[in-house]
């Protein structure tokens, strides 16, 4: 019995140790169909907790900037694992924050774009997010969090669909946190930041306003921990990554037609 456990558990290491698109090795063991509908709990629970943004040019601009970063992530990573269709709501929070969850939801805040001064401020954080989801970093962060032997436990009960998906959630007591209790690891947020980088050039966006955007965030934001103290990088360090990568970005940016979201 133990030789068939163990063996079962190699065989899981390795069909989920698979490569985001960037090339790091990651092991995702829950399924993905999982992933999704959690996702899509999650965001109906917000769109019915939340107040939702009424401000047409705000919806506007943001509806406009994620419909541009994703078809600008899809050209860039075409290997990757695309949402079906993606929903995005402006919610009436003042707080300067964005997010996606697994299945293609995009919730962004109010008061982010009194942060993200321009349309391609905008896209640095929305190609970021969009990053999150196309590297699966939140399935990753689940299978970190749960353990095999909770993983094993999920695979086993994943045909039975919603009594497998309750248990999940119960399990972890997320509700409609999913993707904000479980804060992503430093490797992940830069992971993410690369990716946006990238997608931001692709849909046209000058990749610049990414290091003016995060200035903008660390005079919005005041104080922050000591980055040993933190799953997020410092500011400076996360802006000295962006200008590593600027050169490049800047090759894409150039090649790119210019989009076409006014601010």
């Amino acid at each position: 019995m133990r030789r068939c456990l163990l063996l079962l558990l190699a065989t899981l290491l390795l069909a989920g140790c698979e490569k985001t698109p960037t090339g790091r090795s990651q092991l995702a063991l829950v399924p993905e169909g999982l992933m999704d509908e959690m996702g899509g709990d999650a965001f109906t629970q917000m769109r019915r907790q939340r107040p939702i943004a009424r401000d047409p040019a705000a919806n506007r601009l943001v509806q406009c900037v994620a419909r541009t970063v994703v078809d600008a992530a899809e050209a860039r990573y075409p290997g990757a694992a695309m949402p079906e269709a993606w929903e995005v709501v402006v919610f009436d929070d003042p707080t300067p924050n964005a997010f996606a969850l697994p299945g293609g939801r995009i919730g962004v805040h109010a008061g982010l774009l009194r942060v993200a001064e321009t349309p391609a401020q905008l896209a640095a954080v929305l190609g970021h997010e969009v990053g999150h989801v196309l590297a699966s970093h939140g399935n990753e962060r689940f299978t970190q969090q749960l353990g095999i032997r909770a993983v094993l436990l999920v695979v086993g009960l994943v045909s039975e669909g919603e009594l497998a998906r309750e248990g999940l959630m119960q399990a972890l007591g997320l509700g409609a946190r999913l993707g904000i209790a479980l804060p992503f690891s430093r490797a992940h947020e830069e992971e993410a930041d690369q990716m946006g980088l990238a997608i931001m050039a692709t849909a046209g966006f000058d990749p610049r306003q990414s290091v003016a955007l995060w200035r903008n965030m660390a005079a919005a934001g005041g104080g922050q921990p000591p980055e040993f103290l933190s799953t997020h990088p410092a500011h400076d360090t996360r802006i000295e990554a962006l200008e590593r990568r600027m050169p490049e970005a800047m090759a894409a940016f150039r090649d790119a037609p210019p989009a076409r979201c006014a601010g």
